[in-house]
């Protein structure tokens, strides 16, 4: 879909805020706030310099943020309107949700395949029967691989050669590259130019923003390439139902996304207050707070978060009333996920703030506060907190990863997202009869499994990184 069209469609379109997108977005405003107090802080920015200082958090953030921007683009939801009879007839809008992410993609949504075909092919991945007319008059049936009804489109009908076939997956490769690349050099010129012209100065030193642009320009570069062979191929293949698999891969962005910083609104609350008031109080209140998140540890997560699941999932299908689509459906179940697995992973934390709490207690600023006649709240909110914050950081940053797994592992076995929607686990799940095809079907499970690799990784590069710059007993502090 061309830019002209997408604003049109934009325009005239009924917009649909799910609950998820609703969240994220949120999340967002959050982190700009953040990344506001962080440039205003000089103490602040000394320590998130030191993060910047290693070259993997740095490609790290990039991947990230990118991840994020692909999962905001997902998180704008749409009913398009349908044709009008007459002009003076009312608008009227289609019952499928889309999201802005689905338009910009329209052609890898749309184009379908017949079923299976692997990563840049043009012939189906199963053999069917051909009636082939020979010279002498007699037909012969043949078992052969069907040429594809979109990928391959721009060759001309029959047998393809291996010289037309290379010589056509580089030249879309290449140019592909080349608009990547001349998208990097116009996005640093704008920048250099804004840059002078307001006068900007960077907080983060210049080997890191020039680690930062590489990083950026090898993804644009790689994105360029992808985007010149999806005019005429599928480059990841095609699934059982012929739908391309590079657009599932970048739909179940969003969903790991949501999987992996949603539970934390959950997790936050109620880990730091329960975490923070044990170790402070001590006596009952501790007695208390460590007998419930004792009992919570002591049953089964899976256990617990697959009766919670099948519960929702029994009150939905009860009130299919209460959603006017089946996206919001599926959003519904996601969010309840996300819920779930919050009210679960809250215990680790909650130790953590507990055992500084009680350490902190001790310490003379706090015991003068309390001798001044400070208010226990006010000693918790303005002393203990914001020296236990590195903590909360550093333990959010590495739960981004283990939620993002623990997605994968409940989609297999059933217990996960709806199954109409996107997600890592679910294309793993799928993928599990798909290898004992003959031929095998792999690249729908290592198309998730290379991004959800990753996008893990990512996350667990940058959370060592914010450990080591925030931990005063690392080797970068030494």
């Amino acid at each position: 879909m061309s830019m002209s069209e997408l604003f049109t469609t934009l325009n005239h379109s009924l917009w649909v805020w799910l609950a998820t997108d609703v969240l994220l977005w949120a999340l967002f405003v959050l982190f700009l706030f953040s990344l506001w107090i962080i440039v205003r802080s000089p103490l602040q920015r000394v320590v998130w310099q030191k993060v910047f200082r290693q070259r993997l958090a740095v490609v790290s953030a990039v991947l990230l943020a990118v991840t994020a921007g692909i999962a905001l683009l997902d998180s704008i939801h749409l009913r398009e309107p349908l044709p009008q009879l007459t002009p003076e007839a009312s608008v009227r809008y289609g019952v499928e949700v889309n999201s802005v992410l689905d338009l910009i993609l329209t052609d890898l949504r749309k184009n379908h395949e017949k079923t299976y075909s692997a990563p840049l092919a043009v012939h189906l991945a199963a053999l069917e029967p051909v009636t082939v007319t020979l010279a002498d008059g007699t037909v012969e049936v043949r078992r052969e691989a069907p040429r594809l009804k979109v990928a391959g489109a721009d060759f001309p009908p029959g047998p393809i050669s291996d010289s037309d076939y290379w010589q056509d997956v580089f030249k879309r490769a290449g140019l592909g590259a080349l608009g990547g690349a001349g998208v990097f050099f116009m996005g640093c010129l704008v920048c250099a130019l804004v840059r002078r012209k307001i006068g900007v100065t960077p907080t983060v030193n210049a080997a890191a923003w020039r680690l930062m642009a590489y990083t950026l320009g090898v993804i644009l570069i790689i994105g360029g390439v992808f985007t010149g062979l999806s005019t005429n191929f599928h480059v990841f293949g095609t699934d059982k139902v012929g739908q391309d698999v590079l657009y599932q891969v970048l739909k179940s962005l969003r969903t790991a996304l949501v999987i992996g910083l949603v539970p934390t609104l959950v997790t936050l609350p109620l880990g730091i207050a329960l975490g923070l008031s044990a170790g402070y109080f001590r006596g009952k209140v501790d007695d208390v707070i460590q007998y419930v998140y004792t009992t919570v540890s002591a049953i089964p997560g899976v256990l617990l978060i697959a009766a919670s699941v099948l519960s929702i999932q029994v009150m939905i299908d009860n009130h299919p009333e209460w959603f006017a689509t089946a996206v919001e459906r599926g959003d519904i179940r996601l969010l309840a996920l996300c819920i779930i697995l919050g009210m679960t992973s809250w215990t680790g934390i909650a130790r953590l703030l507990r055992g500084e709490a009680l350490k902190m207690r001790e310490y003379e600023y706090v015991q003068a506060a309390r001798v001044f006649g400070v208010s226990a709240a006010q000693i918790l909110l303005r002393h203990v907190l914001p020296n236990v914050f590195p903590i909360i950081l550093i333990t959010l940053v590495m739960e981004f990863s283990s939620l993002v797994l623990a997605e994968a592992v409940l989609s297999y076995i059933g217990i996960g997202v709806d199954p109409t929607m996107f997600s890592f686990g679910l294309m793993i799940n799928n993928a599990r009869m798909e290898l004992s095809r003959d031929p095998v079907v792999w690249w729908s499970l290592t198309a998730a499994f290379m991004f959800m690799v990753v996008l893990v990784l990512a996350a667990n590069l940058l959370a060592d990184a914010v450990r080591d710059a925030f931990d005063p007993r690392s080797e970068g502090h030494s």
